[in-house]
């Protein structure tokens, strides 16, 4: 099990309402608690002993939401082909401005070096700031202000040229 299943599993698990959901596999075993916050914790993330699969709560709905999702991810690249895309190194809420009274990092149109701060994601409590990778010209922004953003999850469009 890959850090992205792990990651939709407790977007899943967040939305069902399920208060605790176990998952044992060959050398995984997680447990998915939901607080009376809102907040998804994973508690462990041991490699374990048994050989067959053990699912508690809503097993199959995970399965079924993971699948959906993987076509949905590879489109946006085929589209913009000549453009860099800029993804969420992290979770968290995405923040175009370093603070609500300051101006935004990038606009469309502006022109970036390696290493120019694009946006900040707020991560625990952290403010992360996002460089970009590569020198260009901003062409797209991808998220919104203020939204929740998943592991890399593209938020900006760089032509490179």
């Amino acid at each position: 099990m890959d850090l992205k299943e792990i990651q939709n599993l407790i977007k899943f698990v967040a939305k069902s309402g399920a208060s605790e959901v176990k998952l044992e596999m060959d050398d995984v075993k997680i447990t998915i608690r939901t607080g009376s916050d809102s907040e998804t914790t994973i508690v462990q993330q041991v490699p374990v002993q048994a050989a067959a699969p053990v699912v508690q709560s809503p097993a199959p709905a995970p399965a079924a939401a993971l699948a959906p999702e993987a076509p949905a991810a590879s489109a946006p690249a085929s589209d913009d082909t000549k453009y860099v895309t800029v993804k969420s190194p992290i979770i968290g809420t995405f923040y175009r401005k370093p603070s609500p009274d300051k101006p935004v990092f990038v606009e469309v149109g502006t022109e970036v070096k390696e290493g120019d701060v694009l946006c900040v994601i707020e991560a625990m409590k952290l403010f992360n700031e996002i460089e970009s990778e590569v020198s260009g010209k901003i062409v797209k922004v991808l998220v919104d202000d203020s939204s929740p953003v998943e592991f890399d999850q593209p938020l900006f469009l760089v032509d490179p040229s």
